[in-house]
């Protein structure tokens, strides 16, 4: 659903138990630009390092755009209305305050035998991290929605884990040796599959099958991605949560994967309530909501906030809120202002670090390269204070 959506608004860690290694040691003779930079630090202080997020939306994460034909690396980065990116728009982010980009990419897009992914497709991933870590931000790179193959897991598992394994597989040995300022995500919202449990039904029927593929395929994540040699050995791992929902990644099946060198985050997304931040008109589901502020509105952001702390932050596993926004359209820029940066507040206040979800001239204008409004940027950013 919330795929449809981000067109509309365009539209773990335990760092007492932190292995002692170098990377030196485990560097071999390459020429990439980052040969070394994996540090000491806890996924938890790596996080908290990073601070304040935004996701560059809509970008190279567009897909199922079969009204192009031939398409281009450069179309489906422009398919969905983004301009072609370039290194001042990266840069222009990162002078906004924000430390760490998200980059969610379809890879599909350009995919020949055996799952393989076109070069100029990663090459173009690359040069987008590489402008990233100039700037001194973070970046995190996923799958994301990918055209919606996930949901072929629960009938299809073999092929789909072995799609799944070879994307992980290309993209670790191209990154093998980048420092810890890029983190793997597993996946997107895709984890959670309704032909297996709906969590509308009344009924716990498929339940634990759904959470144990999900489960499953996030230690598929950690184990590929660990055993591709480089940096990979110690790179820090965001693990997608049961549909990115909060209270469904909160509940006790689902597991962190095991992970022998304890770096691994969670990830969640932050669209509640859903008729204000999804939707701009009334639907067969809900009813629009224009407004967000009032004494229920702040005790639900603290509840969901506090449940993510007790459940994660104070066992020792960091939260990286991936994507939280609303669209704009029925509402005024107060209303707007206040429900983003009081969730930003609320986030930061108990360690969680939220990315807020952002396409082209939605907040950020890629053209002007900076914020479109000032007073929302300054809000957002009072967070840290």
């Amino acid at each position: 659903m919330k795929e449809k959506i981000k067109k509309i608004i365009a539209s773990a860690a335990l760092p007492a138990m932190l292995l002692s290694f170098s990377a030196t040691a485990h560097a071999e003779e390459t020429a990439e630009p980052y040969s070394d930079g994996m540090r000491q630090i806890s996924t938890m202080e790596l996080v908290r390092e990073m601070g304040l997020g935004i996701n560059l939306g809509n970008t190279l994460d567009t897909c199922n755009v079969t009204w192009i034909e031939n398409p281009t690396v450069s179309s489906f980065e422009t398919a969905w209305g983004s301009p072609i990116i370039t290194k001042a728009m990266i840069q222009g982010y990162a002078n906004s305050g924000f430390g760490v980009l998200r980059i969610p990419i379809s890879w599909s897009n350009l995919m020949g035998a055996n799952y393989t992914i076109h070069p100029d497709y990663m090459a173009r991933v690359k040069q987008i991290v590489d402008w990233t870590l100039e700037t001194g931000m973070y970046a995190i790179v996923n799958i994301h929605y990918d055209g919606g193959w996930w949901s072929k897991f629960p009938t299809e598992k073999d092929e789909c884990m072995r799609k799944y394994t070879r994307i992980w597989q290309q993209i670790s040995e191209t990154f093998a040796y980048y420092p810890d300022k890029l983190m793997f995500e597993s996946l997107n919202e895709e984890g959670g599959w309704e032909s297996l449990w709906n969590r509308w039904s009344g009924s716990t029927e498929g339940k634990a099958e759904s959470y144990g593929l999900l489960n499953e395929i996030n230690q598929k994540f950690v184990d590929t991605v660990r055993s591709s040699g480089g940096n990979n050995y110690g790179r820090h791992l965001l693990i997608a949560g049961y549909n990115t929902d909060v209270q469904l990644t909160c509940d006790p099946l689902f597991k962190m994967p095991y992970d022998y060198m304890y770096r691994c985050a969670v990830s969640v997304h932050y669209y509640i309530p859903s008729n204000f931040c999804i939707i701009e008109e009334d639907t067969d589901w809900a009813t629009a909501r224009s407004d967000w502020g009032n004494q229920n509105d702040i005790n639900e952001l603290n509840y969901y906030m506090d449940l993510l702390k007790t459940t994660f932050i104070d066992k020792g596993v960091p939260v990286i809120i991936g994507e939280y926004g609303t669209t704009t359209g029925n509402k005024t820029p107060e209303t707007v202002r206040l429900f983003l940066s009081s969730v930003a507040k609320a986030a930061y206040s108990r360690y969680l670090c939220p990315v807020l979800w952002d396409t082209h001239n939605h907040f950020y204008d890629r053209n002007q390269c900076k914020f479109k409004d000032d007073a929302l940027l300054w809000q957002i950013m009072a967070a840290k204070y």
